[in-house]
């Protein structure tokens, strides 16, 4: 979810670590995705986003507005309590009714007449472009306590110019540790899709990949319809314990148990 843990948008505060760093063989980030994106050579080394004190508070704050829009919260602390959390939402609702509240959770975060101000006199300025530069970059700076490393890059806009309003997570830790194609359609990419544009003015198309857990954020670009989006069709993860279970449990029957039931 984009923007999740910042509760000040125009105001992004650096975590206080250094990365680590990992060897990675060079290859093009976007060599199998849209020509929409402006490709990317990793370099021989990538930095592996390590959390700092920032991020803690970020991670709390967040997760206590999503137990509060559920009226639970997990035993177990951090990360893996969010995780639990996510997945709770999913429970006892329709696709429809998770992206809702997880749309309130991400409203819940910023004050009301900061959204309403940013909706009018920013997002207006040059067509978009200088809203869906600026959130691009806070998204990128504040965001990876829960995505993991992301950078911002270059998307092509529908009338062939280039603007500066990409982000692309390398390995979303969110998707990761969810294991679940629906918990990532429906309380990520289509609840932040809808914030941005209902609350902010900015249109966004988000673009996860079910193969490598990377995704792309392009900022200023409408997504496509329902029927159009290759991420609502996507089948369960092989990791998905659930999913493990149902190919268990009907490994004798022709039921398609491949299409996860929560997307």
């Amino acid at each position: 979810m984009a923007f999740l843990g910042h509760p000040r948008p125009l105001i992004s505060l650096p975590s206080f670590h250094s990365p680590k760093t990992t060897h990675a063989l060079p290859i093009s980030c976007f060599s199998t995705r849209s020509n929409s994106v402006e490709a990317v050579e990793l370099k021989t080394s990538r930095k592996e986003y390590s959390p700092g004190v920032i991020d803690d508070v970020f991670l709390n704050v967040f997760r206590t507005k999503m137990a509060q829009e559920i009226g639970w919260d997990s035993e177990k602390p951090g990360y893996d309590g969010l995780i639990d959390v996510a997945h709770r939402i999913m429970v006892g609702r329709s696709n429809s009714e998770a992206t809702d509240a997880a749309v309130r959770i991400l409203r819940s975060l910023f004050p009301s007449w900061l959204l309403e101000l940013y909706k009018k006199l920013i997002s207006p300025i040059a067509g978009g472009k200088v809203a869906s530069v600026m959130v691009a970059r806070v998204t990128a700076l504040s965001c990876q306590w829960l995505m993991g490393t992301c950078t911002v890059n270059s998307v092509e806009m529908p009338d062939g110019s280039s603007w500066p309003s990409g982000v692309f997570v390398e390995k979303c830790k969110y998707l990761e540790e969810s294991k679940c194609v629906g918990v990532c359609i429906n309380t990520c990419k289509l609840p932040t899709q809808n914030f941005f544009k209902d609350c902010m003015g900015v249109s966004l198309v988000m673009e996860p990949s079910f193969n490598d857990y990377s995704c792309q954020f392009k900022f200023g670009i409408n997504p496509p319809p329902p029927e159009d989006d290759t991420a609502l069709k996507e089948p369960c993860l092989q990791t998905c314990p659930k999913a493990i279970r149902r190919r268990e449990l009907n490994s004798a029957s022709v039921v398609d148990v491949s299409k996860c039931p929560k997307a």
